[in-house]
């Protein structure tokens, strides 16, 4: 299993294997239907600890550098997994655990980018989603873009990780609101985007420091670029919080309004 890593913005490093140049297909695959043969409809989060020789045996189908591609037919987009990080060796590999079936069940074409800010820097997360959408731009042409906090399971595989003609914000309901929405405007957690969507909306903020504030902002940017923001049904766009104490070096942006 090859997951692709940025570490302090520029230094390319791969995590648990080499990166090779991404091989083309010459066989011909059909387009994958619309709707998975093998969605199964929601699922209990797996939290438990996961030792990562184990994920690399897991997961030995993925190509070098953390991609896959559906074996028997052609996926509608190729997306992009941006997954900002700071220290959580933990939550990285219970997350990779359950994404990744999650990702194939539904047919996705796909790769993982973990992007960390080099500590000890005070966690930055729009920063290394911008990073992580120009780094993953260099390796291959993704039309779709998943932006994905580190510490979020998504439960039900009919909860679709792509991109459509507007922005879509992903987690809408978490168990730590009660799997509800906690306010209209809220986008933060998991969100998709199109290549075009996000340059429209010029990438993120890099402004915001510690942990808040840049979701929020994000959502209005794509409302002066008039765009609307859509959701899924909250029985479909659901997700478990891994659980956690507070981080030290993600403390609260005292600038925020969330």
């Amino acid at each position: 299993m090859g997951i692709l890593c940025v570490f302090g913005l520029a230094e390319i490093i791969v995590y648990l294997a080499k990166v090779t140049p991404f091989a083309r297909r010459s066989v011909y695959l059909p387009p994958c239907p619309d709707t998975s043969p093998t969605l199964v409809g929601l699922v209990m989060s797996n939290q438990s600890e996961q030792v990562p020789t184990l994920l690399e045996e897991r997961f030995s189908f993925l190509k070098p550098g953390g991609d896959y591609h559906p074996p028997d037919c052609t996926a509608q987009q190729r997306t992009a997994i941006i997954i900002p990080y700071r220290d959580r060796w933990i939550h990285l590999h219970i997350l990779l655990y359950n994404l990744i079936p999650f990702l194939v069940r539904q047919q996705a074409s796909f790769t993982i980018f973990v992007i960390e800010l080099a500590l000890p820097t005070t966690f930055n997360r729009a920063l290394l989603l911008n990073v992580g959408v120009l780094e993953s731009l260099k390796r291959d042409n993704y039309t779709c873009f998943i932006f994905h906090d580190v510490d979020l399971i998504p439960l039900d595989d009919h909860n679709l990780y792509r991109c459509g003609s507007s922005p879509r914000h992903l987690a809408v309901g978490i168990n730590k609101f009660r799997y509800r929405l906690p306010y209209g405007t809220y986008f933060g957690g998991a969100s998709a985007l199109s290549r075009d969507q996000v340059f429209r909306i010029n990438g993120n903020s890099n402004l915001y420091f510690g942990w808040g504030g840049e979701d929020d902002d994000s959502f209005y940017r794509t409302r002066r670029a008039n765009m609307t923001v859509v959701r899924y049904p909250v029985q479909l766009a659901r997700y478990d919080m891994i659980r956690h104490a507070p981080d030290k070096g993600n403390e609260v942006n005292p600038k925020t309004c969330v």
